[in-house]
């Protein structure tokens, strides 16, 4: 045998194994850092849990201005409550109005 013979022997040998082992290299890589690999997944969760975390926000946030919006409509107004609301915080009185003085430290809202 020749050694030309023998190079190309070995050759066949072993170049169906090297090929099979740097698919598999190649696959197994792509399954830990690729596009859809696991590093991707973790990513793509961490994402999921803040916008469903931003989604719970924006509802909570959502139904304090609707109960706000629901209580400015002109049944849950209560003409006396507002008439006495503005005038404590104007510091406004009628004539004819009882004024009860507070201490410094008393307040009453």
């Amino acid at each position: 045998m020749s050694a030309t013979s023998l190079m190309q022997r070995g050759l066949r040998a072993t170049l169906p194994p090297c090929i099979f082992l740097a698919l598999t290299a190649y696959f197994i890589w792509n399954a830990l850092h690729g596009a859809h690999g696991i590093e991707a997944y973790q990513q793509r969760s961490s994402l999921f849990s803040q916008a469903q975390q931003a989604l719970h926000d924006a509802h909570q946030e959502q139904d304090i201005w609707h109960r706000r919006v629901t209580a400015l409509g002109e049944q849950a107004l209560d003409p006396d409550m507002l008439d006495e609301r503005s005038r404590t915080m104007l510091n406004n009185t009628r004539e004819g109005d009882i004024v009860v003085p507070y201490g410094d430290h008393e307040h009453l809202y």
